[in-house]
């Protein structure tokens, strides 16, 4: 198989971690997914990176998320939008080798796939103030 681009790598991160949060999070999720879908055992090294920094550090996102999400709890969030801030989060926080404006827009595209009408523009907002508050530029 191909090399997996970051991309596609969010994309899948989101689709797993939105499963995880319906289900309840599992360890070795990832793999179980992977094989499912794509019928192989090697799973794509930033896909793993991105579901496992976020289930490492969910406490700290959530609550990152919370300060940056004027008027909206985290639970009464839609699941899509919850996920994608989480996995593009982690991404401003912990590598900050990727440009910002990457990670925001990227996360607003998936927003606009797979979450409501308004979620882009949601996603953007809130993405947009966290990454202020922790000195990214765009």
């Amino acid at each position: 198989m191909a090399a997996v681009s970051r991309s596609r790598c969010r994309e899948l991160a989101l689709q797993i971690l939105y499963q995880a949060d319906m289900v309840g999070h599992r360890q070795g999720e990832v793999a179980r997914f992977w094989r499912h879908f794509y019928h192989g055992n090697k799973v794509p090294a930033y896909l793993q990176k991105l579901v496992d920094g976020v289930a490492a550090h969910q406490a700290e996102l959530d609550e990152l998320i919370r300060q940056h999400s004027e008027h909206w709890r985290l639970e009464r969030m839609a699941t899509v939008d919850r996920n994608l801030l989480r996995v593009a989060a982690y991404e401003l926080i912990h590598h900050p080798e990727i440009p910002a404006k990457v990670v925001i827009n990227e996360a607003v595209e998936l927003a606009k796939r797979y979450g409501t009408e308004m979620s882009g523009a949601f996603v953007n907002g809130v993405l947009d103030q966290l990454r202020q508050a922790v000195g990214r530029e765009v």
